[in-house]
């Protein structure tokens, strides 16, 4: 395959003489049989893209969106009223710890642990379902990790940005991760009002009291 014309032709990757719409290396003095495609932006994105249709929305990743709210659900059920008034009974004694040990803190405790442990299971359910879909290179499922340090919704906002870039949609689960993050921080502020007006209720009947 040496092309005289082109002996001067330093070594390199060239256009394929052949007509295909390859290169071809020319080591210096011939053309070789190693060929390459050339890089393109374009075509580096569609070779990550999943097959026309892929559905990114797993039940997975809307358990993991939703779940993380049940464990807040538990501050309603706490006695605040109960707790203010054996505090202000006892004020040096164990009704200090009362807290600690009322029904609804403890279910509440409870569900932050079993859905952590829910809530890591699921974001690797997730990612292995859309693997099975054809998604390539689905954000990976160790992101849920960061949940212990900021928030798991560093995985669902994360793990919708990539499945949209990969299929096309899933950004319904960012904005669904954020309206669960609203809603938490909606039930905590009510929990804290119930819990605000239970205690000063408490306060004003033993004040007040005959």
């Amino acid at each position: 395959m040496t092309d005289p014309a082109v002996s001067s032709t330093p070594a390199g990757w060239y256009p394929d003489p052949a007509g295909s719409a390859q290169r071809r290396w020319w080591d210096g003095t011939k053309w070789t049989d190693s060929l390459e495609t050339p890089y393109s932006p374009a075509a580096a994105a569609q070779a990550l893209r999943a097959p026309e249709g892929t559905d990114p929305n797993t039940p997975w990743i809307w358990l993991i969106v939703f779940l993380p709210l049940l464990p807040s659900l538990g501050l309603f059920f706490i006695d605040w009223s109960g707790y203010v008034e054996n505090l202000l009974a006892d004020p040096t004694g164990l009704s200090v710890y009362g807290f600690l040990l009322s029904p609804g803190y403890l279910v509440s405790i409870v569900l932050s642990w079993v859905t952590t442990g829910l809530v890591i299971w699921f974001a690797y359910l997730d990612w292995r379902e859309l693997q099975r879909r054809g998604v390539p290179q689905p954000f990976h499922w160790a992101w849920i990790f960061l949940m212990f340090v900021v928030s798991y919704t560093v995985y669902t906002i994360g793990r919708a940005v990539v499945a949209n870039r990969r299929t096309g949609t899933g950004l319904s689960v960012m904005w669904a991760s954020i309206a669960s993050i609203v809603a938490s921080i909606v039930i905590t502020i009510g929990a804290l009002i119930v819990m605000s007006i239970e205690m000063f209720n408490a306060v004003s009947s033993m004040t007040f009291a005959p």
